[in-house]
């Protein structure tokens, strides 16, 4: 069914994939057409949109919209809702709509303490000296411990649900000094099998395994091979992703699970299924699932909007550009307008691996530094790559300091996820859904921290002179200087500052 709408003068619209986050605001002047049904979206999506004039499109399947001029809509039980006045009020009559605020968060250390990931410094080769290094260096660099994640390759292969004891010969031991330093410890896991292993013969007579439309085991390609996929729209795979996890929480003493993969190119419509549904919906299974899990991660999802689930932005460029640093900032509003308010930017300095190592012997430290100030006053910030070992002095100083500033708002953050919890109101804000009619709808380099904290990290190489957009009211800069807003503010940009207001009033 197609429907068309007006657009509004000066009306802004922001929705459907967060990894499109930098394109936003869609507006009259746009040229978009997405596609949600698109199975080559690497992060969270919805299908909702919402305008900063007060209205809401949204349905619960898949459809196809257009921004040029007008709105034109294509899909099953589409609905426009109006009346809410502002981007806020928008948001807010969706989230009552189309999400689901439970009253529970992931596990306060998230907010309050840095993460790890081991990936970038141990990529597929992980071994418990590496892992045991990498979490001894961190503390004796001087930064705190937090929720440290041992990343793909702790296993044989896909599927297996068990330390490979070649290169993590005692993970108890491990896992329990882990513990001793302070850290939480997760562990990647997917729902993915390795063909032609011992536990795809395992499950290949079961209804565990997604089947094609001829009802065979599909076997699909994925950024790390071929492999069958969990169908976890069904009891019996469920309940037996459940005991391999819940056993290495019981046998090891793991904390919880990095839970990646699950992208809707996994699927296909026409896939023999416990459940018959669209790849979206394997998808927002696999979410589903991790809910038992407080120390959970996820990189995609699917119409799960206010659900206690930890969403990262999917892994960027070692870059200043929409594919690296550019895009922390719209993304991460991005995915907080979509209800996914527990969220994660990239890995700081960038996690994509590939391109990263691309860069190692020539790291932009500048680009380094200003990921991590971006980070400093999201709801998490995640190291992967080692600071201490990819920087000179100065520039790991200034990370450190960015680390120290978020571990300061720790209590803040933690306060505004237990709001949201309850609310539905983001963590991270648009300027344009606290301080509407101010002129702030395609501001994305600087954003709010709740309904007090401005922040305005540097997102340009060589900036000299930041100019911060202050809403009308009474504000304190991060070195103690009152101004008044209503205006443009013009901020020196030191390497180790991090610029930032407190609204007074």
């Amino acid at each position: 069914m197609k429907q068309s709408f007006e657009i509004m003068p000066e009306e802004y619209w922001w929705g459907g994939f967060v990894h499109n986050g930098h394109r936003m605001p869609y507006s009259a002047g746009s040229k978009e057409r997405i596609d949600l049904a698109a199975a080559d979206n690497p992060n969270q999506a919805a299908s909702l949109f919402l305008s900063s004039k007060g209205r809401v499109i949204y349905s619960d399947k898949p459809f196809v919209i257009t921004f040029d001029n007008n709105i034109d809509v294509e899909g099953q039980n589409i609905r426009l809702l109006d009346g809410f006045v502002n981007l806020k009020g928008a948001y807010l009559a969706a989230a009552e709509k189309t999400m689901n605020f439970t009253g529970q968060i992931p596990d306060k250390v998230f907010f309050m303490k840095p993460q790890y990931n081991t990936w970038i410094e141990l990529t597929h080769f992980q071994t418990q000296t590496g892992v045991l290094k990498y979490a001894r260096d961190i503390l004796n660099n001087g930064l705190v411990p937090g929720v440290l994640m041992i990343d793909a390759g702790w296993s044989e292969y896909f599927g297996s649900f068990d330390f490979n004891r070649r290169t993590f010969p005692t993970p108890k031991e491990m896992i329990d000094e882990l513990h001793k330093m302070g850290f939480r410890v997760m562990l990647w896991i997917s729902p993915n099998i390795s063909p032609d292993s011992p536990t795809f013969r395992s499950l290949r007579d079961t209804g565990c395994l997604v089947r094609d439309k001829e009802g065979k085991i599909a076997v699909r390609e994925w950024w790390d091979g071929y492999s069958a996929v969990l169908d976890l729209t069904g009891a019996e795979a469920i309940e037996w992703f459940s005991a391999q996890l819940d056993s290495l929480i019981k046998n090891f003493g793991v904390d919880g699970f990095k839970i990646d993969a699950a992208d809707a190119y996994f699927y296909r419509a026409d896939d023999n299924t416990q459940v018959r549904c669209l790849p979206q919906e394997q998808t927002a299974a696999v979410n589903r699932f991790g809910l038992k899990y407080k120390f959970n991660e996820f990189r995609c999802a699917w119409n799960m909007g206010g659900y206690p689930l930890v969403q990262r932005l999917c892994d960027k460029n070692h870059s200043w550009y929409t594919d690296g640093l550019k895009s922390l900032i719209p993304n991460s509003l991005a995915q907080g307008l979509l209800g996914y308010v527990y969220h994660c930017p990239d890995m700081i300095g960038g996690g994509e691996y590939i391109n990263f190592g691309k860069n190692a012997k020539n790291l932009d430290s500048e680009l380094f530094v200003r990921y991590a100030q971006v980070c400093a006053l999201m709801p998490m910030m995640q190291f992967s790559a080692a600071p201490w070992r990819v920087l000179d002095e100065e520039s790991f100083l200034c990370v450190k300091k960015a680390a120290q500033l978020h571990e300061r708002f720790g209590e803040y953050i933690l306060e505004l996820a237990q709001n949201a919890s309850n609310t539905g109101e983001p963590i991270v804000r648009h300027m344009a859904y606290e301080f509407p009619d101010e002129g702030m709808e395609t501001e994305d380099e600087q954003f709010m921290l709740g309904d007090k904290i401005l922040s305005a990290p540097v997102v340009r190489k060589n900036q000299k002179v930041k100019e911060v957009k202050l809403p009308k009211g009474k504000w304190k800069n991060d070195k103690g200087e009152i101004y008044d807003g209503g205006r443009t503010i013009r901020e020196q940009t030191a390497l180790d500052r991090i610029i930032w207001y407190q609204k007074l009033d």
